[in-house]
């Protein structure tokens, strides 16, 4: 039974943010190694470190963003996508009933 929705679309949505997030990950490793950096100024208070540790460990989770578009992909019927894009190169045919 063909699905009703367009996989096809779900693809080029996760090969857009695939590729904003690319853009932003040197951006976010940047922050990160300032945060890192700013755990080294002097006396700072143990709460504001404490601060500073849970920030680099959210932008850490780029990664899961990544595994989270991975899962996306795997969940797309296999070969819909590649069907859809056949489809749409050849045209819709009705198929000829004997």
């Amino acid at each position: 039974m063909p699905i009703r929705w367009s996989a096809l679309k779900v693809s080029e949505a996760m090969d857009m943010v695939e590729e904003l997030i690319d853009q932003a990950a040197e951006p976010l490793e940047q922050a990160r190694l300032v945060a890192i950096a700013a755990r080294g100024i002097a006396d700072i208070p143990q709460y504001v470190d404490e601060r500073l540790v849970h920030l680099i460990s959210s932008i850490g989770r780029i990664d899961h963003i990544r595994s989270s578009i991975k899962a996306v992909r795997e969940s797309l019927p296999n070969g819909a996508v590649a069907e859809e894009q056949h489809r749409i190169k050849c045209g819709d045919q009705l198929a000829l009933v004997a």
